[in-house]
């Protein structure tokens, strides 16, 4: 029994281990290392070569310029990228053009931090690219208030910071070219492995020593992160003309997986079970257990997928998908004989025979002698257009805008920060003040808290491993490779995580200071006494200055989540009825199914983060969240059942039980809207009574629990409705 005991946890290990391998293997071929790569090297070079010249000031402010475009170049299509990049390069030349002549007083430079800080902040109206001109715009206004420039060196200087971003922006450029379909596969890469991670939390489920509401927290918070995945690839693909006109074999094979992938992230989330049920059932006979291991296999196939699509390498199946679907179902026909409540794990076995089928239709991508036809889907209803007119600017001047409203609060913070740093004077660092406030403060609440919090520890953390280094490891040729090597992680999870981030930061500034002649004892106390400043300040306007509140805004997203909800149910009506589904409206349907969930789960997580006193019916708006999930699951099962099928009539009392759901959903999202009434549900008329087959009578079994969600839905509404 011990022996057996230690074979398992050593089997156990030496999987875990190979899981851990794996994802540093796949961090090191993923975009976000390819970005922080670039980036150290855009910014290295022109400092390196003004050293080696003997220009070091001028390659520092090339440097600078290149630094600052790179928070454009996030991933996206290759057309939003240039032009990203470009309007950045022409602000941020005005911007260090302008800053060296408000710098005369304290007055005019107070001027200069408000009105700059406010005017770039309110980018963000135009989405995440533009907030990034935005900071980078502010980024290289405060550090251009540390240098001291005559009247003739301005235009030289601008010129200068201007030329760091062409540098980038053509390196950037370059590389695309020629690699056109890197990013894109990295892109789809790294979707495939957040959805390998969410099946994986989801088989947990089937795991009995698990906790069930744990196992829920953990899959909605996923499944926001596995639909950004899936906007970014959608933007990306489908935005990126060489992709979308699917006219290469690697467009047309890059577009098929997407569309593939999506309907696997599908048939995952439409295996839905009463757990407790199951568990209760068949917790004792190792059923579970079997299709657990089971899911576990196939997330890690999913994983050696990803991995495979971001590195480029071939990929081969580690086990036989048939020969795994016959030996789950053998042994569950073994140890359930004639048992008819086994139906619904053969159920399970069918779902998991499906997720391999899709597995199979996915594995196409690295098979050479594979054709594929176009998808000829309409991209165009899959992707948002963000306008640029200047309207849109203006028309947000108003406090009931909360981009205009976090714009007031970044320039006030700001403002009194450069005053408090002034008043202070105690070191020679006192603009990274104002560099705390500028990239903590966030429009809400909760993200400017945890920004707060993880740059704290950050800079502990991350000025502790840089004194070490300076101290106990001695030598500048080893001093300057820890440099890169942090300087890569910075810029590597700069857009994936933020602690990280600020842990490599803080030992890359230090050791760059040291390299400047720098005492990095008072560097390090300095950084760390300026970030607890700025993080108290930024805090204070978070806290102070016009908030919202997440419970304020909640009611909106619980009623887009309804009528998606509705409009979802309808389809299945509409099925049921005997009406053929469009599938391009059918997944227009679900994605915005999708969409509207995880803008939900954000901001319940988000209102989770504020203080008690500011929140509201948080255990009806948890309920609210899970109830919704588990709607969407089982009607995502009855779709996927629906659309296998030829169109057909179906008997009246499965569409009368569609109905009542539908009717239910639709009074529920009318309950936010003022004088709403009752939504009425004619009769069918047309469907047929006639006995149910054994299909029917499981669809009538989940469309009764569907209704019965779809009230319990509609209870927790009224009260937050009030």
């Amino acid at each position: 029994m011990q022996t057996q005991y230690y074979l398992q946890e050593r089997n156990y290990q030496r999987k875990y281990m190979q899981g851990k391998a794996q994802e540093i293997h796949t961090f090191f071929y993923s975009q976000a290392f390819a970005d922080g790569f670039r980036t150290t090297f855009a910014i290295l070079l022109p400092a390196l070569s003004g050293f080696y010249f003997g220009f070091f000031e001028t390659g520092l402010t090339i440097s600078l310029g290149a630094m600052a475009t790179s928070f454009t170049d996030s991933p996206g299509p290759i057309i939003h990228k240039r032009n990203g990049m470009l309007f950045c390069i022409f602000f941020i030349f005005i911007v260090a053009l302008i800053t060296p002549f408000a710098l005369f007083n304290e007055f005019t430079t107070g001027i200069l931090i408000a009105v700059i800080t406010f005017f770039f902040s309110m980018f963000t109206v135009y989405g995440n690219r533009a907030g990034a001109v935005g900071n980078a715009a502010i980024l290289v206004m405060i550090l251009t208030m540390d240098r001291s420039l005559q009247a003739p060196q301005v235009l030289p200087y601008a010129l200068l910071v201007a030329a760091g971003g062409v540098f980038y922006t053509i390196t950037s450029l370059l590389l695309y070219f020629i690699r056109p379909y890197k990013n894109a596969q990295r892109a789809l890469g790294d979707c495939i492995g957040e959805i390998a991670t969410y099946l994986g939390m989801r088989a947990e489920f089937y795991n009995t020593e698990s906790s069930l509401d744990k196992d829920y927290n953990k899959v909605i918070a996923q499944q926001i992160i596995v639909n950004e995945r899936l906007d970014v690839v959608r933007e990306l693909f489908f935005k990126t003309r060489q992709i979308v006109q699917e006219s290469t074999e690697e467009g047309r094979k890059l577009v098929f997986t997407f569309v593939e992938t999506v309907d696997l992230f599908e048939n995952i989330t439409a295996a839905y079970y009463d757990y407790d049920s199951l568990r209760n059932q068949f917790g004792h006979t190792g059923a579970l257990d079997l299709i657990y291991r089971s899911l576990k296999k196939i997330e890690q196939e999913l994983n050696s997928i990803a991995f495979s699509m971001q590195s480029g390498f071939s990929f081969s199946r580690s086990f036989d998908y048939d020969e795994e679907v016959k030996n789950l179902k053998a042994q569950i026909d073994t140890t359930f004989q004639n048992q008819s409540h086994s139906l619904v794990l053969k159920k399970i076995v069918v779902n998991i025979r499906n997720l391999l089928n899709d597995l199979t239709n996915i594995q196409q991508y690295f098979e050479r002698d594979t054709k594929l036809k176009k998808t000829n889907v309409d991209h165009s209803h899959f992707v948002s257009h963000q306008s640029l007119n200047a309207n849109i600017f203006w028309n947000n001047f108003s406090l009931q805008s909360s981009v205009f409203r976090h714009s007031i609060r970044v320039s006030s913070a700001c403002t009194v920060g450069y005053l408090l740093a002034r008043l202070l004077s105690y070191g020679q660092y006192n603009y990274w003040i104002l560099l705390t406030i500028a990239f903590i403060l966030k429009p809400a609440f909760s993200l400017t808290k945890q920004r707060n919090i993880e740059r704290m520890i950050g800079t502990v953390a991350g000025g502790a491993i840089g004194v070490l280094i300076l101290v106990f490891i001695p030598g500048k040729n080893v001093h300057f490779i820890f440099m890169v090597l942090f300087m890569i992680g910075s810029y590597s999870f700069m857009r994936i995580n933020y602690l990280v981030m600020v842990i490599c930061i803080t030992p890359y500034v230090l050791i760059l200071f040291s390299f400047l002649g720098a005492g990095f004892q008072d560097v390090v106390e300095e950084r760390i006494l300026d970030t607890l400043i700025g993080g108290a300040i930024a805090f204070l306007a978070s806290y102070l200055l016009f908030p919202q509140w997440e419970s304020g805004q909640v009611k909106n997203y619980m009623q887009g989540i309804l009528k998606a909800n509705a409009a979802y149910m309808k389809k299945i009506v509409d099925a049921l009825s005997g009406q053929k589904l469009s599938m391009l409206e059918y997944k227009l349907a679900r994605k915005e199914v999708n969409l509207q969930s995880a803008n939900l789960s954000a901001a319940f997580q988000r209102m989770l983060s504020e203080p008690k006193s500011k929140q509201s019916s948080q255990k009806q708006l948890h309920q609210f969240v899970v109830l919704n999930h588990i709607l969407f699951s089982n009607m995502a099962t009855i779709a996927t059942t629906l659309l296998s099928k030829e169109a057909t009539v179906y008997p009246a009392e499965l569409l009368q039980l569609g109905k009542k759901a539908y009717s239910k959903l639709k009074e529920s999202s009318r309950k936010f809207e003022a004088g709403s009434t009752t939504l009425k549900i004619a009769e069918p008329s047309t469907n047929e009574e006639r006995l149910l087959t054994a299909d029917e009578l499981l669809m009538k079994e989940q469309l009764q629990f569907i209704v019965t969600v779809s009230n319990d839905i509609d209870k927790i509404t009224k009260v937050m409705a009030g």
